[in-house]
Order: C-alpha cells, then structure tokens, then sequence
C-alpha cells in the first residue's frame, strides 16, 4: 500500500503545484551561477582567497561574489514553493510527512553520494548547502502547523537579531547541537580519522527557507501587485544592506574598510559580507536582489526566460548531475594533464597541487559554459519525464 500512497502524492504535487513562471526562472539562473563557483573550486583553485580584498584581483572577488546569491535565492524560493504546494492539499500533514521524508533524504544525500563526488572517496564529511536545507525542511514541517503570522515572526526576529546570540565556540561534546544549529564553520570529529566540517549551520537557513514560505501569498495575488510588493521589497532590503553596512555598527562580523589599494578595493571591501553563517547583510543583499529579480522576471517570456527555467523545474536532478559533470571532468582532465588524478579542491592536507598546474580564470569559465550547455538536453529530458510519470520516487529528486 505505502508505493501507491507515495506515487499518488508524488502526481499530486506536480499537478498541485501552479507554475509560477518568475520562480523557474530566477531559480534557474541562482542554478546557473551556483555552477561557476563549484568548478572554479575544482578547475581554478588559487593560493589567494576570492574575498581576501587586500591580495584577490577584482575579477576572481567578483567570481565569487556572484555566487552568493545562489544559496539564499534556492533556500528562499524553496519555502515559497512548500507554500504553493500546500495551498492545494486537502490535508496538511501529508505536506508535514512529505517534507520530513524530503528533508531526511536530502541529509543523507549530502552525506553519501555529494560527499563522495567532492572527494573521490570519504575523507572527512562536508555539512553543506543540501544539509542545511535537508534539515530546513524539517523544521519546516513542524512550523507550517502554526499560525503564518507567528512563523515570519519567528524567521524574521532571528535574522535580525541574530548577531546578538553568543557564538558557541570553543566546540566540545557538551555544545554540539548547538553549534549546528548557529555557528561559524568548525571541525569536529566523529572518529579518530573521520573529521567533520559544519560549513552550513541550520538556524540561518531554515530562517530563510520559513521567510520564503511566508512570502508565498504573494505568488498567488495578481501579477501587478505582486511585482509592486516583491520590488518593494528588494528594494527595502537592499536599502537595509546600504545603510547599516555604511555605519558598519550592526548586521556582519567583518567590517569593511578603506583599502590601500584604492575606490575599487575599498568597493569589494564593502560589499565582502559573511557567508558562514549567513549575516543579516548577507542575506539583505542577496535577497534584496532576488526579490528585484522576481518582480521582473515573470513577464520576460524570451528564449532566456525559457532556457533558465529549463533548470529551475528540476534544481536537483541539476545539482547532482553538474556535480557528476564537474567532478568527473576534473578527475580526467587531471589525469591527463599531470600523469595521476589530483583532486585540486579536496586534496588531503599538506598534500601540495602538482608543480604544473596553475589557475586560470579563463579555464573555469570554459569550462562552465560547456558544463551548463550540456546540463540542458538531460534537464529538459527529465522535466518531460516527470510530467509524464507518476512514480513515487520523482518527488524526492
């Protein structure tokens, strides 16, 4: 009986599910950028840090700062969508139960197989993006029984005052759980030989995912006024960024500074806010873009619209499949070009590159415009075989 229970809920949430043009695409185009920082990390790793103003050049700061609109815009967008789905559900608790088995299968996504393509093996576990939002949707299915009001009150209250909690720190046995649910990254370890680095904690991003899930009504009011309040907005957020960054008093652990090296370092210095944990500005920056994105986004029916939302109606099948491609090509590509594979991202530590690799920007980029092109035909392909089938495991990929 649970096969055809599951297989129905799997059909009903794509037919539930309206199509809300402006989230395929916005999403799909936060899928696209999320590509050229992972093959950057893969293909064009560099001694000096993207963020390090005083030493990065403005294009490889700018290569990574791009990127970090994608976690926040993929982790919102997806409480949006729990949002619409909901709203055609006779009942909310198969919503619960279908976002606690969604958000269990992600973490162990994260840890067996994305662990894996990143290392070629498994030589530590990486607590990243898709564990934050495994866990996010967990949270999530208990939130969503309580009043909307209450639980954008309780997203909201957090990313404000966020930076006013302890951080935990140091992490010992006694405030683990804690330092996974709000901390910067840290190692741990559960074994002797099998250490542990927590780089996406679980509080920020389930935040996000909740605000996301607040927002949904708007996606359902008419087009005009929902591009007036997401411009609205977006704007206030990023009005929010201006002008306590300025002031450099509230919202992010790093202050920016006036740089030697001149206006435009001074620039990226301002604009270089705190990823791990996502700040306050961090995320009033990101999500202030996203959200002018979306007000735009739903009447440009072009071929770049279609193209991007090509990606956005199938983010994981996406996110697996780019990992495949990257991290395969990197492990033949190393072969071929230094006579072994060479993991350039994951190498173990103090384990130096080989002497004839060095970084090139123009690689990574090559790379990544033959890496989404030939994402394309597999993610239409797939698309069309989720609306033709209703097979109980489509709703988990």
């Amino acid at each position: 009986m649970e096969q055809p229970v599951a297989s129905s809920l799997a059909a009903t949430l794509r037919a539930a599910t309206p199509r809300v043009w402006a989230i395929d695409v916005v999403r799909g185009l936060a899928m696209v950028i999320m590509a050229l920082d992972h093959i950057r990390e893969f293909w064009s790793p560099t001694p000096v840090r993207p963020e390090d103003v005083a030493h990065a050049s403005v294009l490889l700061f700018f290569t990574r700062w791009v990127t970090h609109f994608c976690a926040p815009t993929f982790v919102f967008l997806a409480g949006t969508s729990v949002f619409l789905f909901q709203q055609k559900q006779a009942s909310r608790g198969a919503v619960s139960r279908y976002l606690l088995t969604r958000g269990l299968w992600l973490v162990v996504l994260e840890l067996v197989v994305i662990n894996f393509l990143l290392q070629w093996g498994y030589n530590a576990f990486l607590l990243q993006v898709i564990w934050a939002l495994g866990w996010s949707m967990v949270l999530l299915a208990g939130l969503l029984w309580l009043p909307r009001g209450l639980v954008a009150t309780l997203a909201l209250g957090f990313l404000l005052g966020q930076h006013l909690l302890p951080l935990l720190q140091p992490v010992t046995a006694a405030n683990l759980l804690p330092a996974l649910l709000y901390d910067s990254p840290f190692l741990f370890s559960l074994t002797p030989k099998l250490p542990v680095l927590a780089a996406y904690t679980i509080l920020p991003w389930a935040a996000v995912m909740a605000a996301g899930y607040c927002l949904g009504p708007w996606f359902r009011a008419p087009l005009p006024a929902r591009a007036r309040w997401l411009r609205l907005a977006g704007v206030g957020a990023l009005l929010l960024f201006g002008g306590l960054r300025f002031t450099n008093l509230y919202g992010d652990p790093a202050p920016w500074s006036v740089q030697p090296r001149g206006p435009v370092f001074t620039l990226l210095s301002f604009l270089n806010v705190t990823k791990y944990p996502p700040s306050l500005l961090f995320l009033s920056l990101t999500l202030g873009g996203a959200l002018l994105l979306l007000s735009v986004s739903e009447g440009g029916v072009g071929r770049l619209g279609r193209w991007l939302s090509t990606y956005g109606r199938v983010p994981m099948f996406y996110y697996l499949l780019h990992f495949c491609l990257i991290s395969g090509g990197a492990f033949g590509w190393t072969l071929l070009a230094f006579g072994h594979p060479f993991n350039l991202s994951f190498a173990p530590p103090g384990v130096a590159p080989p002497a004839a690799y060095h970084p090139s920007l123009l690689r990574a980029y090559v790379v990544w415009a033959v890496v989404v092109a030939l994402l394309y035909w597999p993610c239409r392909w797939y698309q069309g075989y989720k609306q033709r089938h209703s097979y109980w495991w489509l709703a988990y990929l």
